[in-house]
């Protein structure tokens, strides 16, 4: 069996990996690929072989997966991965589509697999997903979209993080981590600038180039010299940590919504 895997958290992709080749060592994970734009480009290219499966995470970095069932017309079967809410999952799965939920569980994995040889078995080919039914089911769902959780690590160790778990996240020394209330500091593939995208701007507002704070982790906001914004945060963060100034008018609207 071949499949394709599009996700765009690395580590939830060599996860995934890991875990398909633990169910049966003979699947082959013919590529790993990030973007709605990769994906495109990749399923159209004439010289890669066509997949059985395919493992496709519902937000990536570009767009929503969605852009590529609908510009492509896949008829190849999809076992969605993601993060979002329960309630989501549930249309999913009466439209026919089954989902995995992250971080993914092998027993889980495992009933995914063996539904799709199940149906394979019996058909050479499944109907093309309603885009329009999927994408009212998806915002009937999750209004806004916005992610619910995150996978984050900490050496070989994954943990599954709630989004209300998380007080800040932080760029240090190039890497993206996050920093829960109860202290964990673990580490994450997303930019802050993808991170931007995916989390409610009523909870969470970017103060400067390497910090996206909750708003309730904010302890303490104090003026300093030339009107500038200082803020002490719960957890405490290793460092000092002032609003930017061409963030300081949005910081303060942010404040009073």
């Amino acid at each position: 069996m071949n499949v394709l895997i599009i996700e765009d958290e690395s580590l939830s992709a060599n996860r995934l990996e890991s875990l398909v080749g633990k169910y049966d060592p003979k699947i082959r994970v013919m590529a790993k690929l990030s973007s709605v734009r990769e994906s495109i480009q990749w399923l159209t290219d004439a010289g890669n072989t066509r997949p059985d499966l395919i493992f496709m995470d519902l937000h990536l970095e570009d767009d929503l997966a969605f852009k590529i069932i609908e510009e492509l017309k896949l008829t190849i079967p999809i076992i969605f991965t993601t993060a979002y809410s329960e309630y989501t999952l549930k249309a999913f799965k009466a439209n026919g589509i089954d989902y995995l939920l992250k971080p993914v569980d092998k027993a889980e994995l495992t009933a995914a697999i063996d539904k799709f040889v199940a149906l394979h078995a019996k058909a050479a080919a499944t109907p093309a997903p309603d885009f329009a039914a999927l994408m009212a089911m998806y915002q009937s769902g999750n209004e806004e979209g916005y992610k619910e959780r995150f996978l984050a690590s900490a050496g070989p160790k994954l943990f599954s993080i709630r989004t209300s778990e998380i007080a800040y996240f932080t760029i240090e020394q190039k890497a993206t981590f996050l920093r829960t209330f109860d202290g964990q500091h673990l580490a994450m593939d997303y930019s802050l600038d993808k991170l931007a995208q995916m989390l409610d701007p009523k909870e969470f507002f970017r103060i400067n180039r390497s910090l996206i704070i909750a708003l309730n982790s904010i302890r303490s906001i104090y003026t300093v010299s030339a009107g500038r914004l200082k803020l002490e945060l719960t957890p405490a963060a290793a460092q000092e940590v002032f609003v930017s100034g061409d963030r300081m008018a949005d910081f303060k609207q942010w404040l009073g919504k």
